[in-house]
């Protein structure tokens, strides 16, 4: 069975590019995005890893650590670092994992044999302080990620924890928020004693909280 919203990450042990790691150990009260890509010396995946590098800040922001994944080796990654870096104008500052055997892509699910047996596909994972699954991302090989979308869901994710709240369609941090709607408007009334905005008995906005 593959893995699932909700699930806590399988733990692993892994050699990459910034030497050995523990999972858990690693990320501990942390988030973390962990992604795979196909294959280094690929144009799509360094686009994508010089993007990432670029814009790690941003996730350093949000409390979250970022680490990726192929199938070739530590020293096929280090030396692909430096194309990263040309493409992205930056340096790498995150870990690449090896994992030639493909034992934690099928842990994770990362791969799709029928379409190459012997690459990952292009799979994001956000994993919650708690090790919790929270958003899975799956594309195939010929299409490259969007960080926008990935910061837009971890913005999400980290508001509905905050707040206890939905996030609607495009929502972005400063926007309107939904309350679930297994809360009556008896129980919603204690928690916003100010109100919120109907548009139907079952969509009602209220002021994010930052």
């Amino acid at each position: 069975m593959s893995l699932q919203l909700g699930q806590v990450a399988p733990d692993f042990t892994a050699d990459t590019s910034k030497g050995s790691i523990h999972f858990h150990e690693w990320k501990k009260g942390k988030w973390a995005m962990l992604f795979s890509h196909p294959k280094d010396y690929t144009p799509i995946c360094t686009t994508e890893m010089g993007a990432f590098a670029r814009r790690k800040g941003e996730f350093d922001k949000r409390g979250t650590k970022i680490i990726g994944l192929s199938v070739d080796s530590v020293e096929d990654h280090k030396g692909w670092e430096k194309d990263i870096a040309k493409v992205g104008g930056t340096d790498v500052g995150f870990p690449i994992i090896a994992d030639p055997g493909l034992v934690i892509a099928k842990q994770y699910g990362m791969f799709h044999p029928e379409a190459d047996a012997k690459v990952t596909v292009r799979a994001v994972f956000l994993i919650d302080p708690n090790n919790k699954v929270r958003v899975i991302l799956t594309y195939p090989p010929s299409v490259g990620r969007n960080v926008d979308e990935i910061l837009r869901a971890l913005d999400a994710l980290q508001q509905t924890d905050r707040q206890s709240v939905a996030t609607p369609v495009d929502w972005k941090p400063g926007d309107e928020v939904v309350i679930p709607p297994s809360l009556s408007d008896d129980e919603a009334r204690k928690l916003y004693p100010n109100g919120w905005r109907t548009v139907t008995p079952y969509l009602r906005y209220v002021p994010a909280k930052p």
